[in-house]
This record gives C-alpha cells, sequence and structure tokens, in this order.
C-alpha cells in the first residue's frame, strides 16, 4: 500500500494530480497512474484525492464519475437505465440537495448487508433481501424530506402507495435479484 501524503490543506490521503496532458500523477509513489489503478485503489479502499496539476482545484468527483462511466462503457453495466433516468431528473429538483446524503447512506446500508443478501441468495430463500433494503432506504429518504420540507411525508407516503400498487416495479426488481443471484454465482465459482 502507498505511503500517505499530509498535504498543507491537512488532507491526510495520497494526493493525484492531473496534467493538462490527461495524464495522471502519483505524489506519493512518484509514478504516472492510469484510471484503472485509481479504480484499484478505490476497491482496495486507498483514500486519494485528485488535484488538477495547474489549478490545484479539487476534480476527485469528475474523475470518479468519469471511472464509473469507463466501467458501465467497457463491462457489465450495473447501472439499470430507469435509475439513471430519475438520478438525472433530480438535478433541479427540490430533492435534489437531499440525494447526495441519500445515496451515500443508501450504498453504506447495501454494504452493511450484503453479507445477508448473499447468505439469502445462498440458502435460496423467497423473500426477498434487496426489497428490505429498499424499505429501509426509503424510510430514511421520507425522514430526510420531512426534517427539511414539512408536508412532505404526505405527499412521500402518496407516492409510496402509487410504488407499492405498480406491478411493473416488482417485476424489475425480480429481474434485478436474478441478475444479482447469477453473478453471485458467477462470483462463487
Amino acid at each position: 500500500m502507498a505511503k500517505k501524503t499530509d498535504t498543507a490543506d491537512g488532507y491526510d490521503g495520497i494526493i493525484i494530480k492531473k496534467y493538462a496532458n490527461r495524464r495522471l500523477y502519483n505524489t506519493s509513489s512518484s509514478s504516472y497512474i492510469t484510471l484503472d489503478d485509481l479504480a484499484k485503489m478505490v476497491r482496495d479502499n486507498v483514500e486519494f484525492k485528485v488535484l488538477d496539476a495547474k489549478s490545484s482545484e479539487d476534480i476527485t468527483h469528475s474523475i470518479l464519475t468519469q471511472i464509473i462511466m469507463d466501467e458501465e462503457a467497457s463491462g457489465e453495466q450495473m447501472l439499470p437505465v430507469s435509475f439513471l433516468r430519475q438520478l438525472i431528473g433530480m438535478y433541479g429538483n427540490s430533492m435534489q440537495g437531499l440525494m447526495p446524503s441519500y445515496l451515500e447512506a443508501s450504498m453504506e446500508n447495501f454494504r452493511a448487508n450484503q453479507g445477508k443478501i448473499r447468505e439469502a441468495f445462498e440458502k435460496g430463500m423467497t423473500a426477498n433481501p434487496i426489497a428490505a433494503i429498499h424499505e429501509t432506504n426509503m424510510a430514511m429518504m421520507r425522514a430526510a424530506a420531512e426534517t427539511f420540507i414539512p408536508g412532505a411525508a404526505a405527499a412521500s407516503k402518496r407516492e409510496q402507495q402509487k410504488t407499492d400498487n405498480s406491478s411493473a416495479e416488482l417485476d424489475a426488481l425480480r429481474e434485478q435479484m436474478a441478475a444479482m443471484q447469477k453473478k453471485l454465482d458467477e462470483l462463487g465459482k
């Protein structure tokens, strides 16, 4: 594991500089790296920050987004089109400010329950562990919305009732669950 760099701004992680020629330079290892190297660092839980070499602007967000785009283009797609459409639809929406913390909490919840999900699939349980996580995520979102927007709970409840009655969404969840089962089966081999 690469050593950490302590910069003047107090950041205790690896600093990656991106130069105008699109090259990425790891200041900790004094070497040029690729987006694939950064993706591996993310998977290895290595903390890093990407700075524009000329302006020192933090461009980590755009680099991570670029890694996701490359992963989606070159491998099996993880992000369903419906999710991407909904995500894009949230830009400019009054709930846009809540989305980053909601998505972060949802991912943490998913990661925390990953072992339980795998175990449920291995046991062949008919219960839907993904649906349970979805319910937890929706409860978090409703609580956050009510905190910031009084009266949002009633609107959210009406939307939830519409969602609960949608057989199309249940079918989509079943398809996603089957796809996840297939991927887990492949990982287990």
